[in-house]
């Protein structure tokens, strides 16, 4: 096959990478969208009475499917994609930074770490390889994109205070500007850039582990990546609901203000502030959600203190 057509190929290939990724980033988006108003504490819907699994009593919040709901019967169904334009632009800027970026350092996945052929050295380079190839994409990646993750965040969070403060990209942009300077387009870059970082490298370590000395089944070791990605995500999460918190405090907006957020002076500061309330998981769960707040007994029902 000649190079134009090698190009051509490679370019068409480009495209529809470029439109899966918008289709996806449309059709999660009302989810998504639920789920940052759940990080920075946002809970319109009062929990309800329920029992867990082993019949203990409980309050219970809307899952994100009710949320999706309460959202869309407050601004509409238009308002359900409130946010996806810069969001859109931060995805499809971070896919052509990391494919920049592995053209620039001739950096490539190799295909197969744990060749039969290989020497236990040689297996090390190539997952040492594969894995600087992922960090050094994932950084170039949510850098360039942070400032529209950013305006994505404060276009949501306005749901709370009715805002209006943040209704484009441009406006968004003099907006942060005007509130925080340079250094509010990247809000919350180290928690999100510092949770994606250990989670790959989490993830890429227990599967490399878990596939070159505990599971010897070339069918089995297709689902150790998945899994422990999983896993990795799960104990890392934290860091997402830090990140979001971080690009809301002292924006200018009524949620990233006392009395419902401290203007937090680092990220440090919010994720101890979050511990100590017992808040840095929420959202982790989507579809079964509890409330942990304070909560009193009465006549026999369990209810929330406001």
């Amino acid at each position: 096959m000649s190079n134009p057509e090698v190009m051509s190929k490679h370019k068409e290939n480009q495209w529809s990478n470029y439109a899966l990724r918008i289709i996806l980033n449309t059709a999660s988006h009302p989810f998504e969208y639920a789920k940052i108003l759940i990080q920075i504490g946002h809970e319109p819907i009062a929990p309800r009475p329920s029992k867990t699994f082993f019949g203990n009593p409980t309050l219970k919040l809307p899952n994100i499917f009710q949320y999706v709901k309460h959202i869309n019967n407050v601004d509409g169904f238009a308002g359900l994609y409130t946010g996806l334009a810069p969001k859109v632009c931060g995805s499809l800027l971070s896919a052509i930074a990391v494919e920049k970026c592995t053209e620039y350092l001739k950096l490539s996945k190799l295909e197969d770490l744990d060749d039969e052929e290989d020497t236990e050295e040689l297996r090390k380079h190539k997952f040492l390889n594969s894995l600087a190839c992922d960090l050094i994409n994932h950084t170039a990646a949510i850098a360039i994109s942070q400032p529209f993750h950013v305006i994505t965040i404060r276009m949501m969070a306005q749901f709370v205070g009715k805002e209006t403060k943040y209704m484009g990209i441009f406006d968004s942009v003099k907006e942060i500007y005007h509130q925080n300077g340079i250094l509010g387009f990247f809000s919350g870059l180290m928690p999100r850039l510092l949770g994606d970082i250990l989670t790959l490298l989490l993830a890429g370590c227990l599967t490399y582990t878990i596939n070159r000395y505990l599971v010897k089944e070339k069918e089995l070791q297709l689902y150790t990546a998945t899994t422990m990605n999983f896993i990795s995500t799960t104990v890392m999460y934290p860091f997402q609901v830090v990140s979001t918190c971080m690009a809301v405090s002292n924006s200018g907006l009524l949620v990233g203000s006392p009395p419902f957020m401290p203007h937090y002076k680092t990220w440090m500061e919010c994720w101890i502030n979050l511990s100590r309330h017992k808040q840095l998981k929420r959202g982790s769960s989507v579809l079964v959600r509890y409330y942990t707040g304070p909560s009193i007994t009465v006549g026999g029902k369990l209810l929330p203190v406001h």
